[in-house]
Formats: structure tokens, sequence, C-alpha cells
């Protein structure tokens, strides 16, 4: 028993090493120069520097030719704006969608529901010309509002399915009971099953998040540098002089931030609503 339990233990911290190496590489990375990060062969023996991190929060990307604007930070801005206003547009629009799919059988409910599903699986590309014609046609290329409203094909459906097999798994008698003294179904939704949904609404709402910040494609061909995120901004980094490895490492140091603060912030709801609402049997 106790040597079946030192090899499980040297057998994850394996594969823990395996999956953990590369974000420890791009850390390491992020407090080198170029000429660190090109030696030959590599080695984790070097001077410490803050020079990339300092290069974003400035806006001053150093290169061999000579300085070049780049505000990093206004690019965070931009993915913090487009994803939380994703997730808020698509809790407001999914939640109350995701009940009544899952409380009410009406004619081609199911169809409906696969139909919202499959914009989360089709390519980005079958869509991008159109809409990138509409929204210079109605003002919308290049906003804040276009892009929130674009990134509803990513982070809609999943909320709509999450959280619709979170309501299923919520016993209808309780809302039954309620509703025997009187209530509406509204006030059941928002006094019954919004409460007990919470973990799953709230696991839902960081996934979509993840997934919206991540996004490259949308914000690449309908956003200005004025709206882009920290996706698209790190092209910045790749010039005609070369590649800044150190202050590219930096750059995805503090974009992978935000959405590791969140994601320890609500593990124990992810775990749960995952656990309870998602997986169905």
């Amino acid at each position: 028993m106790l040597l079946r339990t030192v090899l499980r233990g040297c057998a994850l911290a394996v594969v823990g090493a395996f999956f953990l190496f590369p974000i420890f590489w791009v850390l390491m990375m992020s407090f080198m120069t170029n000429a660190d990060i090109l030696r030959s062969p590599p080695s984790l023996v070097f001077e410490p520097t803050l020079a990339n991190y300092a290069s974003l929060i400035t806006g001053n990307l150093t290169s061999s030719v000579g300085a070049l604007d780049v505000d990093y930070m206004r690019n965070l801005f931009n993915s913090f704006v487009l994803a939380s206003g994703s997730v808020a547009l698509s809790l407001v629009l999914a939640v109350p969608a995701a009940y009544a799919f899952a409380r009410f059988r009406f004619r081609m409910g199911e169809d409906i529901a696969f139909t919202i599903l499959s914009f989360k699986f089709a390519p980005p590309l079958l869509v991008l010309i159109p809409l990138l014609i509409i929204f210079r046609e109605i003002g919308l290329a290049d906003t804040y509002v276009g892009l929130i409203w674009v990134y509803q094909l990513i982070t809609l459906p999943l909320v709509l399915w999450i959280v619709r097999g979170y309501f299923e798994d919520i016993s209808e008698d309780v809302e039954a009971a309620y509703r025997l003294d009187g209530h509406s179904w509204w006030r059941t939704f928002t006094r019954i099953a919004l409460p007990l949904a919470r973990p799953g609404i709230a696991s839902a709402g960081l996934l979509a998040f993840i997934f919206a910040w991540n996004n490259f494609i949308f914000a690449l061909v309908l956003g200005s540098s004025r709206v882009q995120p920290v996706t698209v901004g790190a092209l910045n980094f790749v010039t005609a002089s070369g590649i800044q490895y150190g202050q590219i490492a930096a750059a995805l140091v503090l974009s992978i931030l935000p959405t590791l603060a969140v994601a320890l912030y609500a593990q124990r709801f992810l775990v749960q609503g995952l656990s309870l609402g998602a997986v169905k049997g």
C-alpha cells in the first residue's frame, strides 16, 4: 500500500511538472533579456530584469531599431471590458432562457436549443465577412458594443446549456410548493430557482469569461487598435526587426493573471456547478 501511494505521488508529480513547466518557463522568460532567452544551450542562471514589465506598463516597446509605442495596458482594459460585458449580457439573456427550456415544453424547443448550441461550434470564418459588412453599415465596427454583441456567439450558448442542465437538476416540487401559495412564475424564478442555481450560474459565468478573454479572431477582424484585447495586442511584439520574446512572455503573464484570479476566487462554485449541473447521466 505504501509503495502504491509513493508511486502514485511520483506519477502525479511527473504529470504535473510536464504540464506546468511551460508556464514556469514563460514566467522565467518574462524576467530575461532576448540574449538570455536565445542563449544556446538554455540556462536557468541569468540576471533577472524588470525591463520587460516596465516596457508594458509605460507603453514603450524596445527593439533593436529603436522604441515603439505599444499601449498594452489599454489592451488589458479592453479585454476586461469585452469579457465582463459579454458575460453580463449572456447572463441576462441566457439564464431566463435556460429556465424556460428546462421547465416548459413547447413546439421545437429542443431544436431551438440545439441551434443556439451550434453557434458555439460553428467556425468563426463563416460569419466574419457578413458581420464585418453589416457592422460597417450600422456603425458597430471598431466598438465595444459591436464586439460584445458578437461575443455572444461564444458565451451565450455556453451559459445557456450549463445553466439549463442545472435547472433541470432542481426538483420541480420545491417550485410547485411555492407556487401553491399564489406566487407567479417570475417570482418563483427569482426567489427559488435563481438562488438554488447560483453555483451553476457562477461556474457558467466563469467559463464564459475565460472563453471571451481568450478570443482572438473576432477582435482581430472586427476591432481596431482602440478596442483590441490582449490576444490581438500581443501581435505588436512581432516586429520587422525581430521578436521581443521577453516582452511577449511578460505580456502573457499579465494576461493570465485576471483569469487566474477569477478562477481561484470562484473555484468552489466552478467545481460544484459543473458537477451538479453540467454533467448529466
